[in-house]
């Protein structure tokens, strides 16, 4: 593993610099959260100017050539091997700019359909998609198939050069925003779940898509229900072949493992600058936490230091996407638990009674389970990792090898 830059890495990074210097101003080594969507549980207006700032930002990038480093250059792109891109990523979060909206466009649609996608597909999706006009959804999980994604329900009809679709989706991030989706239906019954499964690109302006937010815990809506009834898909957006659905979706899945796992908003000197103004800095507990907080927080960016370096060197990353999603569940777990410590009673206050306008509350704690369930459960990235790095024996599994249909429920 490289620590250090290559010279050329190091002329890579400063021109990051320049490029963001020149755009944006540096994120303080302690943030005030006040007035972040994050921080009431009322925030629609600001939702909408999340949305709005995240858009210009994109397109400020996308305009000054720096957005979508990894993509082609026919698309907007660089064409830059993943460890530039994890260099300038590192350069940009040191700075106060808006990036969450598109975790599941640029971070998750794009790179599928680079992948797996036909040519007209890149056409028509991925110029609006890099330069942030276009906001994009994930319409995997469903009621009955979350951790178990292969035993998705969801139907879809081959009808002359349209599939027809029914069923439900559910916990979808962005669907009330999003002009596109990634879908994923049941084409066939009659073979092992993970065969007859299809992925589909999906016009949100579709008849027959019902969306319904669901409100959290939070107070907020930031997931939704998606239901279909009778939605007539063009067979000139399925990606890859009908029934060969689970190679494009595994490539989703670990673009999202690795987005949740570098996706911070607060930091450790967030906490301990909370600690302080609690008078509880000096507590012996507290400094154990906050310094297992730290280690948590090097241990993922060592790993990825890994996966760039493995990059580098032009080798695919291993299952350190499911390692990095597993490390960053921890952290939010500790950290969620350690901020409502620090705050005593007065975490039980929410909304503008609480500190930072109930940002810690909100965020840390009660949003922890959004990035600790989504993406796969910390049960099953451990699963991943026991299979494909230590070579534990494989659980049994009754629906191994049987067609879908026979599967009991």
């Amino acid at each position: 593993m490289d620590f250090d830059d290559t010279p050329e890495e190091s002329l890579w990074r400063t021109q990051c610099a320049e490029f963001l210097h020149g755009h944006a101003e540096l994120r303080p080594p302690v943030v005030d959260w006040s007035n972040s969507p994050w921080a009431r549980a009322s925030g629609e207006d600001r939702h909408q100017e999340h949305v709005e700032t995240c858009k210009q930002w994109q397109r400020l990038k996308f305009e000054s050539g720096w957005a979508g480093l990894t993509w082609p250059a026919e698309f907007g792109g660089q064409g830059q091997s993943s460890h530039f891109n994890g260099i300038f990523h590192e350069e940009e979060a040191r700075f106060d700019v808006a990036t969450g909206l598109f975790a599941q466009s640029i971070g998750m649609a794009g790179p599928t359909i680079i992948a797996h996608g036909t040519d007209d597909q890149k056409q028509r999706f991925l110029t609006p998609m890099l330069r942030g006009d276009h906001v994009w959804c994930q319409l995997f999980s469903e009621p009955g198939a979350g951790s178990d994604l292969a035993g998705l329900r969801t139907m879809g009809v081959v009808d002359g050069d349209e599939m027809v679709v029914n069923g439900q989706k559910v916990w979808t991030s962005n669907a009330t925003d999003a002009v596109h989706g990634m879908l994923l239906v049941r084409t066939n019954a009659d073979v092992p779940k993970h065969r007859g499964i299809t992925y589909l690109l999906i016009d949100m302006a579709t008849p027959g898509i019902d969306i319904r937010p669901l409100k959290q815990m939070t107070g907020r809506a930031e997931f939704s229900e998606v239901f279909l009834d009778d939605v007539r898909v063009p067979m000139a957006n399925v990606v890859g072949e009908v029934d060969k659905g689970w190679g494009p979706i595994l490539t989703t899945l670990s673009n999202e493992r690795e987005g949740i796992a570098s996706n911070v908003r607060a930091g450790v000197s967030d906490v301990t600058a909370l600690a302080r103004r609690f008078g509880v800095s000096e507590d012996p507990t507290i400094r154990q936490d906050l310094a297992r907080l730290h280690s948590i927080g090097e241990t993922i960016r060592f790993l990825g230091y890994r996966v760039r370096t493995a990059a580098s060197r032009g080798e695919s990353p291993g299952p350190e996407s499911s390692i990095l999603k597993l490390a960053a569940s921890r952290r939010l777990a500790l950290q969620g638990d350690l901020v409502m410590t620090i705050m005593g009673a007065k975490a039980m206050l929410y909304d503008t009674d609480a500190e930072m306008n109930g940002f810690w509350q909100n965020y840390a704690f009660l949003m922890q389970w959004a990035s600790r369930i989504g993406g796969g459960t910390e049960q099953v990235q451990r699963n991943i990792v026991g299979d494909n790095v230590l070579g534990l024996p494989r659980e049994p599994r009754l629906d191994k090898g049987i067609p879908f249909r026979d599967i009991p429920t």
